[in-house]
């Protein structure tokens, strides 16, 4: 019920459809062509290829779940359907081959769908994904082998762990994908580490930031906090820009 009263909020409310309103030209932009952009980049099909691939896979595979502990044994194919979509997936590579990163990072590896996305943009940079679930992380290693991408260091284990590690080895971060750990507790403790990393062109995107009312209040601090200076409502994703060069300000836009 959450979920569909949260959706109806944004199809009302999501007044900035192609930029209307929004003065910056770096920011309307964004919204009104890559946000829009239909062209098939060279990266799509194989990817979508493999995702295909994979919602036909019957294979169990045991996912360990750190945030709620309800691990369970999961068919390849049910995970390959919760991937992030296609169109939003798509979207991300834009912005990424938009901003030209040379670090990124990613939380909640999954099968590496997102991940050769974010990857694909530019073979000079490097990706860290982390994924808390062995056999999860396996799989996305060799899907990545399947599409030739050897810029991604992928790190299995408890983010919680794990995260801090991988900050130690990381001068910046030019964008971070969050798609992990689903509580606002977690959430906001992955925020504020990574936040120690950001510089004036930084990215962070959040996944499934009204997924429910803990992770929408955890994104009503997030884009609140003083360091971010632009926060992008999709919906299903929360952009957040850190330039200050940029005019405050916080839009819902339809995608």
């Amino acid at each position: 019920m959450y979920q569909i009263i949260s959706f109806l909020k944004y199809v009302l409310f999501s007044g900035h459809f192609r930029g209307d309103g929004i003065h910056s030209p770096f920011l309307f932009r964004q919204i009104n062509v890559l946000f829009r952009e239909h062209k098939p980049y060279y990266c799509y099909a194989k990817i979508e290829k493999l995702r295909r691939a994979l919602a036909h896979d019957d294979r169990m595979v045991f996912v360990e779940d750190y945030g709620t502990g309800n691990s369970r044994e999961c068919r390849v194919s049910q995970i390959a359907k919760c991937s992030l979509p296609p169109k939003h997936a798509q979207l991300l590579f834009r912005l990424v081959n938009d901003r030209n990163p040379k670090y990124i990072l990613e939380l909640g590896t999954s099968l590496g769908l997102t991940t050769s996305y974010l990857a694909s943009v530019n073979s000079a940079s490097v990706c860290h994904t982390i994924e808390g679930a062995p056999k999860l992380a396996e799989l996305a290693k060799h899907n990545f082998s399947k599409l030739y991408i050897n810029n991604i260091e992928a790190h299995v284990g408890n983010i919680d762990e794990i995260l801090p590690e991988v900050l130690k080895t990381l001068p910046t971060i030019d964008f971070a994908f969050f798609d992990a750990n689903h509580t606002k507790e977690a959430t906001m403790r992955y925020f504020h580490l990574c936040l120690s990393k950001i510089n004036g062109k930084s990215m962070f995107v959040f996944d499934d930031i009204h997924w429910s009312e803990e992770m929408a209040s955890a994104w009503n601090e997030i884009k609140n906090h003083p360091k971010v200076r632009v926060s992008l409502d999709v919906y299903e994703m929360g952009i957040l820009y850190f330039d200050e060069e940029l005019q405050k300000g916080d839009f819902v836009v339809r995608f």
